[in-house]
């Protein structure tokens, strides 16, 4: 049951950006915000603090968060 609901936010996520891309990779997290959106993310101590102040900017960033924390359970 997890791991479908985890595709399910990983195939929103990739239809928001029009491309497969892997949301724990923080580098191609980074650019297809930066290319597809225009978001730059502050610095902070981690990618998710980064994307956590960000996360109004667009629905985008609230999905990869959520596929990132079903990461850890």
């Amino acid at each position: 049951m997890i791991n479908s609901a985890k595709e399910f936010v990983l195939q929103r996520i990739c239809v928001f950006a029009s491309q497969v891309f892997d949301p724990n990779s923080d580098s191609q997290v980074v650019n297809i915000l930066k290319s597809k959106f225009n978001i730059r993310l502050p610095q902070r101590r981690s990618m998710n603090e980064s994307l956590s102040s960000t996360v109004s900017d667009h629905e985008i960033i609230a999905l990869i968060l959520k596929y990132r924390s079903m990461n850890e359970s």
